[in-house]
């Protein structure tokens, strides 16, 4: 019963929609101040999106619907060859 009570419900198969790729694109030129930034779609992986600096990949934004409640993870990949 109580794993019942505490068991956390998570939704992440929503597509991330056209209208919602350049709100997160415009928030994340406006947040890092880089107008090189830029948010492409995923077309088979619909509740990701990848995150670019010019045409460098850098991250990934994931879609997440927990108890009503929406949010993006952004994931940035830094390669171990990066930081020599």
């Amino acid at each position: 019963m109580l794993h019942h009570l505490c068991r956390r419900t998570t939704k992440r198969d929503e597509q991330v929609k056209p209208e919602e790729i350049k709100k997160l694109d415009a928030y994340l030129k406006r947040t890092f101040s880089s107008t090189d930034l830029s948010v492409r779609a995923l077309p088979k992986q619909g509740d990701t999106a990848e995150v670019y600096k010019g045409d460098e990949f850098i991250g990934t934004l994931s879609k997440d619907t927990e108890e009503g409640e929406l949010s993006y993870h952004l994931t940035v990949t830094i390669l171990d060859i990066d930081l020599e």
